[in-house]
């Protein structure tokens, strides 16, 4: 029976008329069979009831009965040959709601069975006369939500005042004044703000993940600083470890000297108090050898000799002193504070110097700034006076009046660090200005003008300030550093090759942008000829 069931064919549960697989299968009284619809359409048309296979003719018009084995077979076969050609549902896709085992692709959805059928199982709605009249639309998948709970009708509209999906008897009832859309116009509408609510939310995660990010560099950041601080506290702890060593070596190494000192004073004194005994020993023995002489004349002529005692010193005062070190441990702890306040104060403007040059800027003179006298290298970081004015554009920007020249870079926040050499230069002026400062009337350099610089010429060195501030300085500058903390309102000034703090403004009031300043001063005789030069930091020095 299996075997001859795999060798059915469609030709076998076909019916001769309309040339399909038979639905709802009847048979004549001669044996053959057709669809029950396809038979009765054929005799319809017919004054003799015939067969259309055997063309057996029959008195009367026969009444086809349903062959039952006939029907369930072609039934079978129909499904069988169906489910093979119809695609299985995909997971994007609505299932039959009918299929029991393989779940078919639903070809559509019956609003008023409220079920979704493949297309096998959507044959009786296409052929019932009652089913005919259910309203079929393409595949939903969770049918009931999609009707209307109080009038049982699809929910194909929005009502935009209660933000609520509605069916067509809906807007003749409660939301009869409420305006209405068709539900794509709506989604349009929705997929629209949800796209710029994922743009939002994407911005949002983005914005943390920078965040997040920020917060490692800082962590990272602070780690640095953790191990620089580190290294230098090493550093400077080892540097003072050394001066106190090399103190306390110095001390006794004095102590030492003052105690050989006393050693060798009493070590010559015993030489000659010892000498003086043999001398009086002598004279001793002498003295008791005469005592025995009975001859009168040899007496009296050797005691004569007798008469001078030995050369000695007179003993009555100890003349070793002891060395007196009352006093010499402060005075050593003195000099040994001195020594190290001015070995930390190294350190300290050491370590300091570091730390800003970790701000380190590349910046550029701007010759759209430049005085007429002033001549700039093509890479913007050499100027020198070039002895005349040249006959240039003038612009708001150029100064005309002081031999200046700023930067084409400005900071408005955080910290910044540049360095200047000003080897063989006679008059110098360098600092920070704001942006506001005069660039063609009398520019006075103070602070409250928008200026923070030092000024050097024969003189000596200065803060220009009101009053400007006389600063001490060791030895000719050749390298200037200046760092600024615009948040915290700070102009600190360094000597880069002695590595030492100069000045340091604080307390300033930063309300726009700051630009580096250079000023050179005028060439006369061919002094203060040298270029100003904005130098690389080199950490190294």
């Amino acid at each position: 029976m299996a075997s001859a069931k795999t060798s059915w064919s469609e030709e076998n549960f076909s019916c001769s008329i309309c040339l399909d697989v038979f639905s709802s299968p009847v048979s004549t009284p001669c044996g053959h069979n057709f669809c029950r619809t396809c038979i009765n359409k054929f005799w319809d048309g017919q004054v003799q009831y015939k067969c259309p296979v055997c063309n057996k003719v029959f008195d009367t018009r026969p009444d086809p009965q349903v062959n039952i084995l006939v029907s369930e077979m072609a039934a079978q076969f129909r499904t069988t040959v169906r489910v093979k050609e119809q695609p299985c549902v995909e997971s994007s896709e609505v299932p039959c709601d009918f299929c029991t085992g393989i779940q078919l692709k639903a070809v559509k959805s019956c609003l008023v069975c409220l079920i979704s059928y493949c297309q096998t199982h959507l044959e009786p709605h296409q052929r019932v006369a009652g089913l005919k009249k259910h309203r079929l639309v393409e595949p939903m998948d969770r049918l009931e939500d999609r009707m209307c709970k109080k009038h049982d009708r699809l929910l194909e509209l929005f009502c935009k005042t209660e933000e609520v999906c509605v069916c067509q008897s809906c807007t003749e009832g409660d939301h009869r004044s409420h305006p209405v859309v068709p539900l794509k116009e709506e989604y349009e509408v929705k997929m629209a703000q949800l796209g710029k609510m994922e743009a939002e939310v994407q911005q949002m995660i983005q914005e943390r993940q920078n965040n997040i990010q920020e917060i490692k560099d800082t962590v990272k950041r602070r780690k640095a600083d953790a191990d620089r601080e580190i290294v230098d506290g090493v550093q400077a702890l080892t540097a003072l470890m050394r001066c106190i060593e090399k103190w306390q070596d110095d001390l006794n190494q004095m102590i030492k000297e003052r105690l050989k000192s006393t050693e060798k004073q009493a070590e010559d004194l015993i030489k000659e108090l010892e000498q003086e005994i043999e001398d009086l020993t002598n004279r001793s023995s002498e003295v008791k050898q005469l005592s025995y002489t009975k001859d009168h004349l040899h007496f009296l002529q050797s005691f004569r000799s007798l008469k001078d005692p030995p050369t000695t010193r007179d003993r009555t005062t100890l003349e070793v002193r002891p060395p007196s070190y009352v006093g010499s441990l402060m005075r050593s702890l003195d000099q040994l504070e001195e020594t190290l306040n001015m070995e930390m104060k190294k350190l300290r403007d050491d370590v300091e110097l570091k730390r800003v040059q970790q701000y380190e800027v590349d910046v550029t003179l701007d010759p759209d700034t430049a005085h007429p006298r002033l001549i700039l290298s093509e890479d913007g970081k050499q100027v020198h006076d070039g002895g005349v004015a040249k006959k240039l554009p003038d612009n708001p920007k150029r100064f005309t009046n002081g031999i200046f020249v700023v930067t084409k870079q400005s900071f408005s926040s955080g910290r910044f660090y540049f360095e200047v050499q000003v080897k063989d230069k006679t008059a110098w002026s360098l600092g920070v200005a704001r942006e506001s400062i005069k660039r063609k009337d009398l520019i006075i350099v103070i602070p409250e003008m928008g200026y923070w610089t030092l000024y050097y010429d024969k003189d000596g060195l200065y803060f220009r300030g009101n009053p400007a501030v006389r600063l001490p300085l060791r030895a000719e500058l050749q390298k200037v550093g200046v760092f600024v903390d615009y948040d915290e309102g700070l102009v600190s000034f360094y000597d880069v090759d002695a590595r030492v703090h100069l000045y340091s403004a604080t307390g300033c009031s930063f309300r726009e942008p700051l630009y580096p300043l250079l000023a050179m001063w005028l060439t006369v005789d061919g002094q203060n000829s040298a270029p100003l030069i904005i130098s690389p930091v080199n950490q190294t020095d």
